[in-house]
C-alpha cells in the first residue's frame, strides 16, 4: 500500500510539474485584454488517512479547478495542523489549495456537515 501511496504522489507531483501555472495571466485571443488568473475555490474531498505528526492528509478529491487539476487521490500538506485535529478516514471534505514552492499546500479544510 505504501509503495502505491508513494506512486501516486511521485504521479501527481509530475503532473502538477507539467500543467501550465495557473496564476500567469491568458489573453483572449478575441479581446487582446488580459484576464484575471482563476480564483481559488473551494474542492471535494474524502479523507483516506491523516498524519496529524507531519501535517499531512490524504484526500480522494475532485476537479481542482484553480490548478486545472483532475480528480485523483493524493497526500497534501496542510499549512496549519490544527485543522486536522478532528478529521478521520471516511470523512467528506471541502478545501483550498494553492501551489506553493512546487508543493500542494491546503490553505483551509472543512468537513461537510
Amino acid at each position: 500500500m505504501n509503495t502505491i501511496q508513494r506512486l501516486l504522489t511521485i504521479s501527481a507531483l509530475a503532473m502538477g510539474a507539467a500543467l501550465p501555472l495557473a496564476g500567469h495571466a491568458q489573453v483572449s485571443p478575441n479581446s487582446g485584454q488580459t484576464s484575471a488568473p482563476a480564483p481559488a475555490s473551494m474542492t471535494d474531498g474524502e479523507v483516506k488517512k491523516v498524519d496529524l505528526d507531519n501535517g499531512k492528509i490524504t484526500l480522494k478529491h475532485g476537479d481542482i479547478k484553480n490548478l486545472d487539476m483532475p480528480g485523483m487521490t493524493m497526500v497534501f500538506t496542510v499549512r496549519d495542523k490544527g485543522q486536522l485535529t478532528n478529521l478521520k478516514p471516511g470523512d467528506k471534505v471541502q478545501f483550498m489549495v494553492v501551489q506553493e514552492g512546487g508543493k500542494m499546500i491546503i490553505t483551509d479544510i472543512q468537513p461537510v456537515r
